[in-house]
């Protein structure tokens, strides 16, 4: 990986930590995901505060319309929707890298003002992560693998990643 440390090679390459990973119910299944902010943090704790960026490159509505909200279906509302894209840039060394990632948010509110802000927080969140998941598991990749083989097995046991030498014939074998 060209431009980055050692170190940041490592972080890369080392499983998801369970502790990160949430689970929601959608259309009958569960899915597994990582928050924006635990995308965010992960990559300020690898790539450093100030050699990344993310960039909105576009958020379009794509949807407005009345709706009724509440339990009872009794309080008038507003429902938007947002598809977009943002761009992650990572300074690494003297190389820049660069990922785009696609996203939707949807933001169902009384205030029609307020449903768009969380529908557009909602899609700029989506995006980003799908842009950082370009760079492994610690932004949520090995969530796409039904076995979850890099994701930690145990929540508060996260271990560190084993060894790495300049070639993988030379690698220390692994202990239990």
């Amino acid at each position: 990986m060209i431009g980055f440390t050692e170190q940041q090679i490592i972080e890369l390459t080392a499983k998801l930590s369970r502790d990160h990973v949430k689970s929601r119910q959608q259309a009958g299944r569960t899915l597994s995901y990582i928050e924006g902010w635990v995308a965010i943090a992960e990559a300020n704790r690898i790539f450093g505060f100030d050699a990344w960026d993310r960039e909105t490159v576009e958020c379009r509505c794509v949807s407005e319309r009345e709706t009724m909200m509440g339990s009872n279906k009794d309080r008038p509302g507003w429902r938007v929707a947002y598809v977009g894209k943002v761009r992650v840039t990572v300074r690494a060394g003297t190389a820049t890298i660069v990922r785009d990632g696609t996203g939707y948010g949807s933001g169902i509110d009384a205030d029609v003002g307020e449903a768009h802000e969380s529908a557009i927080k909602e899609c700029e969140t989506a995006a980003m992560k799908r842009a950082l998941m370009t760079f492994g598991s610690q932004f949520g990749l090995a969530l796409y693998d039904r076995d979850q083989a890099e994701v930690e097995p145990v929540a508060g046991r996260r271990q560190p990643p084993p060894a790495r030498s300049a070639t993988p014939a030379q690698a220390p074998p692994l202990s239990p």
